[in-house]
């Protein structure tokens, strides 16, 4: 089996924008990430699937497992759509059989998630007694129906000895927080919302504590600052009943400010850190996207924690340290001109890589290539900015493939220094040890490969850059 997947993954490396690094399925088309757990020395990520086509239909979860969050061994599809029902997003936890579902273990894995109709959406559970290989739908569900159309995506958590569950209501532009003791019945606790964005439906939602504060997450679609869908966050306090916002409720706080980052989740089970990926793309372009024979795929995992600024509590994401295994070759400028480095980086080539560097003095041209091709990062003001306007497949030229692709996303940055990771399609920009984050896609040619400053020729910059392996 673990031959067979090895032999998938070199095959599949060869493919135009199949990515080095980052998770993506075998083929065909997936979207949220779903049920992100770590059991028994595997971390298990399911995610939206069709299981039939590369394009949205037929929601089921993939499933994928990993020893370290970047070599996956893809598994059958854990949860089918049935009878017309298909399994939208949810999460999974490991369960002390408070359930009494667990047989022959002391716990087990259940997955909660939405079972979605065209016209009706309720909660429902499954069980795995084998370290998520195979699962049982509950013969009891559905364990939440309040007869609404739209009533979705459940994430649960251990809290003071019980479940709680935050839930999306969607065009309400609310969360619905219950409780349970043994993951079958629910109590209602309260609502939170409508704050922050509430120009689209609220999606995916996910509370989790950080420290002695917490941190309610809410994907937005459309709604976000560059148009389509994104990542809204609150910070705040919950008591095990309610979530109190800790700012003025039409304060808006973005977990990414570029154009691909939504539906994010957290790992449930990771003790002494917070992971969270998310789904590298939007649905403004989603079903256009041109990669084959997949089409979409997630973010590196990013560790979470909050930092004081002069603005009040604020989210910080960093890949997590397992991506500096994948680390091989290096190469390092220590102060010298902007002419001097691209006379060292003039045979550059590479589509997969790590770098540090400060901006404070120039920009940064990625993925250069034939035609004007390139991906520019930078500063203007005080603004960080991605430029992918030239970035290759944009919408431009005959090439197109949707024209809302192409554009400049900026964000705030207090600090200069910057880290990127760059992959066959998509570039993530960490500044300021991840106070903010731009992520992207992007299409290059095949070609497109080269790296270089831009800036005065005489200004000093200095660079840290590690070539990555991945599968």
């Amino acid at each position: 089996m673990l031959a067979a997947v090895a032999i998938l993954l070199l095959e599949a490396g060869d493919e135009l924008y199949r990515p080095v690094f980052h998770f993506s399925p075998p083929k065909n088309w997936t979207n949220d990430p779903n049920g992100a757990v770590y059991y028994r020395g595997e971390y298990h990520l399911f995610y939206q699937h069709n299981p039939f086509g590369d394009t949205w239909g037929h929601m089921s979860w993939g499933h994928a497992v990993s020893s370290d969050l970047f070599h996956w061994q893809h598994l059958p599809v854990a949860l089918a759509e049935e009878n017309g029902v298909m399994i939208f997003s949810g999460s999974v936890v490991v369960d002390p059989n408070t359930s009494g579902l667990c047989v022959g273990s002391p716990d087990c894995l259940i997955a909660i998630y939405t079972a979605h109709t065209p016209d009706s959406q309720t909660q429902h559970i499954a069980v795995s007694n084998d370290r998520g290989r195979s699962w049982t739908k509950y013969s009891g569900n559905p364990v939440i129906d309040l007869g609404m159309k739209d009533f979705r995506d459940p994430k649960v958590f251990r809290y003071a000895g019980k479940w709680l569950m935050v839930v999306a209501l969607p065009l309400e532009h609310k969360v619905r927080f219950f409780a349970s003791a043994n993951l079958k019945q629910w109590e209602p606790l309260s609502d939170f919302g409508p704050a922050g964005a509430i120009d689209g439906a609220w999606e995916c939602p996910d509370l989790f504590q950080l420290g002695k504060q917490w941190v309610l997450s809410v994907n937005i679609n459309p709604g976000a600052p560059l148009g389509g869908s994104g990542n809204q966050y609150f910070v705040g306090d919950f008591d095990g009943r309610r979530f109190v916002n800790a700012n003025p409720a039409e304060k808006n706080l973005w977990a990414d400010w570029g154009k691909d980052f939504y539906a994010s989740t957290s790992f449930s089970n990771t003790p002494g850190r917070r992971i969270w990926i998310a789904w590298f793309s939007n649905w403004l372009y989603a079903r256009e996207e041109p990669t084959a024979p997949f089409r979409g795929m997630m973010t590196v995992p990013r560790t979470l924690a909050l930092r004081q600024t002069a603005d009040g509590l604020r989210l910080t994401q960093t890949p997590v340290a397992e991506i500096e295994k994948l680390r091989r070759k290096s190469i390092e400028l220590r102060s010298v001109t902007i002419a001097q480095a691209n006379e060292k980086l003039a045979h550059f080539a590479s589509e997969s890589y790590d770098l540090v560097t400060d901006l404070t003095s120039a920009a940064l041209r990625l993925r250069i290539g034939p035609h004007g091709e390139q991906t520019v990062v930078g500063f203007q003001g005080g603004d960080l900015f991605v430029d992918r306007t030239h970035s290759g497949n944009t919408g431009f030229s005959n090439t197109e493939f949707h024209k809302d692709f192409p554009g400049v996303h900026r964000a705030r940055s207090v600090s200069r220094k910057v880290r990127i990771l760059v992959d066959r399609s998509s570039v993530e920009v960490f500044a300021g040890d991840g106070e903010t984050v731009i992520s992207d896609r992007i299409f290059p040619g095949p070609t497109s490969n080269g790296l270089q400053f831009e800036g005065e020729p005489s200004a000093r910059v200095s660079l840290t850059l590690w070539m990555l392996d991945g599968h």
